[in-house]
């Protein structure tokens, strides 16, 4: 199953990566040249050495180590020998790709006062690479160009108004000597769009908007005074939304640029376009040319979007076989919940099927090409419990299609979460702030409740689906949301790691588990393959952080060491350290407070804190979990969050919408969880009375969430 070539070794002179060589990635499946390995972005290797008879042997071959534990989100790349791999705060490592012998860091010296406008913590996706440069884009929303051999910088570009809230999580992409990028940060009021850089200069070809601006100022082009009469309102003073934060995609054989467009902002049309109206391009994949960003198509996936279903999950591109004709598609299979095969030529929808519970919508008319929304489901002045939720059936973790099976495989995540808005007359935009329209946080809930609604209710899995069919081929259940990116080789395997702190190799035909690693800690991105002098190795990033796993208000019983990069390869034989559980510090007396203060400070931490520290102040411990401050944090409560004592450490000030009275409530709830928390450990039998409490909450909202759902996708 596949002799591999011999690749240049870490010490010798690498060629330049042309625009040829990333046209024929196929003919180098040594290397990984870009975030999806080539222009398909199917994440498929044709490497097979490492197969469903030699996978048993498959060991540790070398595991590097960086300095920081905020969660690594990174698809390496790996050039003739040599690995490139982003980390938080928009740091850059070149590594040897046999060893992991330290080569060269970049740091882009990121000013850590930017957290309070970073949707969802200081993560960075990865690079692109084009003759001998690596390209970065950065959380303060700069564009850096970085020598590939000595790990410095070529040229710098600030691709953002650094005045606005925007910032770069996602990996640039590279074609025709232009570098893409876009940028995130709707649900702090921006207006997205696209931008393309020479490669060799940095110097701007081309911008564009993905929604309109003000109709006053003018438009920028056709597409955006189109866009404008899908609009209502005074949609721009909140900014409107649309980034495009994650997915950019050329296609080498039509010569077209594909982007996935986000959510409006706020989510809740009624506030963003109170008139009504599609909002184009929200929610949609656009077409451009890639030469001068003309618009081309476009199809917009959730007209007038109101839960937050973005369209900038990976996009893939495939020639199937479909009604009897070989169709050149994209297979995209974002945050709504249905796998949508387009026409790559012209936007034509193909099909859309649900490939997770959904309940916002009941099909698509595929004369129209809509959705057919189900009635209730927009809370439109009811609350409603919505499949899937706001982190949708599938988030930013890349999926992978398989050409030899013809399935494309999901990390899916099948939840939902209930939706109550906040009307017009209540609404405040805060500028530094999430803004969604709808109320974040739910009823209070104990700790004890929290995490067995976590592990019981919302589900998680593995899934195949057969594109061509367009229905579930097989399914993996996971213990947890939240896991990791997926690999497909020619090996017949498919590679994914898990929140709970495993990777696996399963059968690419039926899904069986055929070989597990402990990973000590989350692992959230995809893993890559590649091969040096004859070897095959399979690599991932692992590190638990991110807004995924920091926000959900769910334990994992894995360690929490520094992210990592590790690499597999057959009869490795590395190991990783013992991890010894941290000792638990005692929490402060309880303070004197009212129950309903206390309760209040639950609402105010779910507010502006449980993005980082976790839902119900149950944080997954890349950032401080509440529960377990030292002494010295709870005497400086206050000169944290109120004075920005740690500020220039990533920790933001609330300053602006929080007084000294609302910081003793939030201060006192913490010590309530840390002193509920230092229960449940030291006790037994708590489970018991688990019942108990299940009966005193919001009977509605359980209800709610254990409904028969109006559409499940798959057979199951």
């Amino acid at each position: 199953m596949g002799a591999i070539a011999s690749s240049a070794g870490a010490g010798e002179v690498s060629l330049p990566v042309s625009g040829q060589r990333l046209l024929a990635a196929d003919e180098e499946p040594h290397n990984w040249l870009s975030y999806g390995r080539d222009y398909l972005e199917q994440r498929f290797s044709p490497l097979g050495q490492v197969n469903t008879e030699t996978v048993s042997s498959l060991g540790l071959a070398w595991y590097f180590e960086s300095d920081n534990h905020l969660g690594t989100e990174t698809t390496p790349l790996v050039v003739d020998g040599v690995m490139y791999f982003t980390d938080a705060w928009s740091t850059a490592y070149a590594v040897d790709a046999a060893t992991g012998a330290f080569i060269w860091k970049f740091d882009p010296h990121v000013p850590r006062a930017k957290s309070i406008t970073a949707c969802c913590g200081a993560i960075n996706r990865g690079m692109a690479v084009w003759n001998n440069s690596l390209f970065l884009g950065t959380l303060d929303g700069r564009l850096v160009a970085i020598d590939r051999v000595s790990g410095t910088e070529r040229w710098s570009v600030q691709t953002t108004d650094p005045e606005q809230a925007y910032s770069i999580t996602g990996a640039p992409r590279v074609a025709k000597g232009l570098v893409y990028i876009g940028n995130g940060g709707s649900e702090f009021g921006t207006r997205g769009y696209v931008s393309a850089y020479d490669a060799e200069t940095g110097e701007m070809r081309w911008r564009f908007h993905t929604i309109p601006g003000n109709p006053a100022d003018g438009f920028e082009n056709a597409a955006m005074e189109q866009a404008a009469a899908t609009w209502n309102g005074q949609w721009w003073k909140y900014g409107g939304g649309g980034t495009v934060w994650d997915t950019i995609v050329y296609d080498p054989e039509l010569d077209q640029l594909y982007i996935g467009v986000g959510n409006g902002a706020p989510h809740n049309r009624r506030l963003r376009s109170p008139g009504g109206g599609d909002n184009l391009f929200l929610s949609s994949v656009v077409a451009l040319d890639p030469d001068t960003g003309e618009y081309l198509w476009h199809y917009q996936e959730v007209p007038a979007e109101t839960w937050d279903y973005t369209a900038t999950q990976q996009i893939a591109l495939a020639d199937i076989h479909w009604n009897g004709e070989v169709r050149k598609v994209i297979v995209h299979a974002p945050k709504a919940g249905f796998v949508y095969l387009i026409d790559r030529r012209d936007g034509e929808l193909l099909s859309a099927e649900a490939y997770t519970t959904v309940s916002w919508a009941s099909h698509y008319d595929m004369d129209s090409g809509r959705p057919v929304e189900v009635e209730g489901q927009d809370y439109d002045g009811e609350s409603a419990f919505v499949f899937p939720s706001a982190m949708g059936g599938h988030n930013w973790h890349p999926m992978a299609y398989s050409p030899d099976t013809g399935y494309l495989y999901i990390p899916e995540l099948d939840m939902g979460m209930p939706f109550d808005e906040i009307s017009a007359p209540d609404y405040k935009h805060l500028k530094r702030h999430f803004n969604t329209g709808y109320k974040i946080g739910g009823e209070p809930a104990s700790q004890r409740f929290t995490e067995a609604f976590m592990q019981h209710l919302p589900k998680a899995s593995l899934l195949a689906w057969d594109v061509s069919r367009a229905k579930v081929a097989w399914k993996l259940p996971h213990p947890n949301v939240h896991n990791g990116g997926v690999l497909a080789t020619a090996g017949s395997l498919v590679f994914q790691g898990t929140s709970d702190g495993r990777l696996l190799a399963v059968r690419a035909d039926d899904g069986s588990v055929v070989w597990t690693f402990n990973t000590q800690n989350s692992v959230l991105p995809g893993p890559v393959t590649y091969a040096v002098d004859g070897e095959q190795y399979i690599a991932v990033a692992v590190g638990r952080g991110g807004v995924l796993t920091s926000n959900t208000g769910q334990n994992y019983h894995t360690g929490n060491p520094n992210n990592r990069i590790m690499a597999f390869k057959l009869k490795g034989n590395a190991t990783l350290p013992a991890w010894v559980p941290p000792e638990r510090p005692l929490p402060p007396a309880r303070t004197a407070m009212r129950e309903e203060d206390i309760a209040a400070g639950h609402q105010l931490f779910d507010r502006f804190c449980a993005r980082c520290h976790g839902a119900n102040a149950i944080g997954d411990g890349s950032v401080p979990d509440m529960r377990y401050l030292e002494p010295v944090w709870h005497e400086n409560f206050q000169a944290v969050v109120l004075e920005g004592l740690m500020e220039q450490a990533g920790m933001p000030r609330f300053d602006d919408v929080l007084d000294a009275a609302d910081v003793e409530k939030i201060h006192a709830f913490v010590i309530e969880r840390a002193h509920e928390d230092l229960a449940l450990r030291t006790e037994t039998g708590w489970w018991a009375d688990l019942k108990d409490e299940l009966a005193d909450l919001s009977a509605r909202a359980l209800a709610w969430f254990l409904r028969p759902a109006a559409q499940s996708g798959g057979d199951e």
